[in-house]
């Protein structure tokens, strides 16, 4: 798996020249408003109370049994909250949580100005919240699209996304949330807490999704991208198999009371 030499653009935000690096599968949405943190610190998985600039967290909003409905990444926007999101679940994700808003004064509102962006390596910019193998991220003005981003994620393990993680049909702690920081086990409760918490306590996680070399399809298969040699599936960690086992999730079986 090798990454296309980019072209090179100026970076609006600082000046200097990158190569392309906008990632063109994210949208950003925007929720502001009376006390938009303590809103969303009751729905999604990571502390939001305690979010930093430059500092984002990975989270998911959950179903009430703990199963993954959307992932994303937060941004601190002032007393805002940017949300990088799957550009194709961002409409979805926004109609989810104007749902819980009820009559607060809260807005949810799609991000025109900006874009989100990654490269191997940036200086200055803030690591993957995720894993920082996976490289910089930062939001800026759009530029050129990059590539090799989704074989990157894929060669580290690493899943996101609906097509990935499904929408309500895998447990969060199974999206390998513990070991990516997806998750704040000391913020109090929100959507799905109370099974995620058993799981994590009693150190009981049955299945992963994992990386995969490209087969036919199973019942297990979640996505499969040929032009990569790889597929995403959900296995049974006594059946892992012939599954990429980077040192992030080599050490989480590894650990003792594991599974």
């Amino acid at each position: 798996m090798t990454d296309t030499t980019p072209t090179t653009q100026p970076d609006i935000m600082s000046g200097t020249t990158l190569g392309a690096t906008t990632l063109p599968d994210r949208r950003l949405i925007r929720v502001a408003g009376e006390d938009v943190r303590g809103f969303l610190q009751g729905l999604v998985t990571q502390d939001v109370i305690g979010l930093a600039p430059d500092h984002p967290r990975w989270a998911g909003l959950l179903t009430p049994q703990g199963k993954a409905l959307f992932d994303f990444i937060l941004w601190a926007d002032g007393d805002a909250v940017l949300i990088d999101a799957e550009a194709a679940q961002a409409e979805g994700l926004a109609r989810r949580l104007a749902i819980y808003r009820l009559r607060r004064a809260i807005t949810i509102d799609p991000v025109a100005d900006l874009a989100v962006h990654w490269s191997k390596a940036a200086e200055g910019r803030p690591d993957d919240p995720r894993l920082a193998e996976l490289g910089k991220r930062w939001l800026a003005p759009a530029g050129e699209v990059t590539t090799g981003w989704t074989a990157h994620r894929l060669s580290l393990g690493v899943t996101e996304g609906v097509g990935e993680l499904g929408s309500g049909e895998t447990l969060w702690l199974e999206c390998n949330a513990r070991e990516l920081n997806g998750v704040s086990f000391t913020k109090g409760c929100y959507v799905g807490q109370e099974n995620t918490a058993r799981m994590h306590h009693r150190s009981k996680v049955n299945r992963r999704l994992v990386v995969v070399p490209l087969a036919e399809a199973g019942d297990r298969t979640r996505a499969r991208y040929p032009a990569l040699g790889l597929m995403v599936e959900h296995r049974r960690v006594e059946a892992l198999g012939d599954a990429l086992r980077p040192a992030w999730l080599e050490q989480a079986l590894q650990a003792p009371g594991s599974e």
